[in-house]
């Protein structure tokens, strides 16, 4: 029965469904999926139709890796801008990391401060992971009861001092704690012994940046987490993957009933080593982009479900701090607004659907981070949509973008994919580059 107080219907040729993508129209009352309806089902009396043609109808996405860096490094990003760039790209929620801000997200205290600054901020709704760090056991159950979607870790050093990284001893303890209460803890996965082995040449050459940071730092890293978890039966979520040489451990360790997920990213699965200039340093990031044959394992990584998801770790900084030495220079990849696109040009071209692009971007961070109301377009979910033109193209212009600094690593590159417009509780927050007042809301994970 036709809820009464539906007050908007989209419609479009292709709705992008848990069961598949079909023509639909879409009820929508309070903010709420009310109902998916064939295409040419009723109007309720008094709602606004709104007929989408062949553009798809994408649940919003959810992005659980952004370094917003607000307060402390707001020249370097902040609420107001990422959120802005998210709304752009079809991202309707998004998770802030707890490093790079200033104060760093480790007790409640900190956790207050950011949500205080972020409140009146945010075009979409966001939410906030703890830091597990040395000094801060004791308070890692305070800042889960206060709300945080998990803890965040670093093995190998983080780049900035406030935030250290746990050694073996540590992070057993971190985890044990963890394990203790149901969180999950989500772990930059990198070996500091084989990272301090590696050769250590500065300078432009990507070819030497990519020794410095060698494949066998992540395996060994991510087969010692999976041990851990297994011993202690914790929630583990490896970060940012990007060697693919670490995908049979995974799917093993999944295999065997170890609760382990996995993402990787936007730059890993579209962008290769083989292409990268040297002293092009907005291609740096750690791990580091690799070649097109693990590239290429990646992509079968996802097509077999041993990874889960993939998210941007966007980690944006000032334009001086992108100096033509890897060495030296700060690793981060700009990508918020861009990740649909990206993956949805690399995706169509290997065969892949934007069933499976809305499984990896939507419903899978929505899983991890327990956010049952986002991920999916069926009845008693928000209504949180991205509207996609997927066979449209465009040029990637950097002065184009939302984020604050407008550095990116896709700067020129022609992509498949035009997000139209976005809507966050059934209000359209974004269309065609026109972005409404913040209207989002701080999360909390679901107690």
């Amino acid at each position: 029965m036709l809820g009464t107080d539906v007050e908007l219907v989209l419609r479009s040729t292709r709705v992008v469904t848990p069961g598949g993508t079909r023509p639909a129209a879409v009820h929508v009352a309070g903010g709420t999926i009310d109902a998916v309806l064939p295409y040419d089902a009723e109007v309720p009396e008094g709602a606004r139709v709104e007929d989408l043609g062949d553009d798809v109808l994408l649940p919003g996405l959810v992005d659980t890796h952004v370094h917003v860096n607000d307060p402390g490094r707001t020249e370097w990003e902040g609420f107001y801008t990422a959120t802005r760039a998210a709304a752009a790209g079809g991202i309707t929620t998004l998770l802030d990391m707890p490093l790079n801000s200033l104060p760093p997200t480790t007790t409640v205290e900190h956790l207050r401060v950011k949500q205080q600054v972020a409140a009146p901020k945010v075009h979409v709704d966001t939410g906030f992971w703890g830091g597990a760090i040395p000094s801060n056991v004791k308070d890692l159950r305070p800042l889960y009861e206060a709300g945080v979607f998990g803890f965040k870790c670093f093995l190998s050093p983080s780049g900035v001092e406030e935030f250290p990284e746990l050694d073996q001893e540590q992070l057993a303890r971190s985890m044990a704690e963890i394990a203790g209460f149901g969180g999950l803890l989500i772990v930059h996965a990198e070996d500091p012994h084989h990272l301090e082995a590696a050769p250590q040449r500065g300078g432009p050459a990507y070819a030497d940046f990519l020794a410095s940071r060698p494949r066998d730092a992540e395996n060994t890293a991510i087969e010692g987490l999976v041990a851990h978890a297994k011993r202690l039966n914790a929630r583990v979520h490896i970060l940012h993957l990007s060697s693919s040489d670490a995908l049979p451990l995974i799917a093993a360790a999944k295999r065997e009933g170890v609760r382990v997920t996995v993402e990787s990213c936007p730059h890993f699965l579209t962008l290769t080593a083989e292409e990268v200039p040297d002293g092009a340093t907005e291609f740096k990031c750690c791990p580091p982009i690799r070649e097109a044959a693990n590239q290429d394992a990646l992509w079968q990584g996802l097509a077999d479900g041993t990874i889960d998801c993939i998210v941007s770790d966007h980690s944006p900084c000032t334009t001086d701090l992108k100096t033509p030495d890897f060495a030296s220079a700060w690793g981060g990849i700009s990508s918020l607004q861009l990740g649909l696109p990206a993956i949805w040009t690399e995706a169509r071209r290997r065969g892949h659907s934007l069933d499976d692009v809305a499984r990896w971007m939507s419903a899978a961070p929505a899983a991890l981070a327990g956010l049952t109301a986002k991920g999916a377009i069926e009845a008693g979910r928000d209504a949180d949509f991205a509207v996609l033109a997927p066979d449209a193209t465009f040029t990637v212009d950097p002065a184009e973008l939302f984020h604050r600094n407008q550095v990116t690593a896709y700067a020129g590159r022609t992509l498949h994919g035009v997000v139209r417009s976005t809507w966050l509780r059934g209000v359209r927050i974004a269309a065609e580059g026109i972005l409404a007042e913040p209207t989002g809301r701080l999360q909390t994970r679901n107690k």
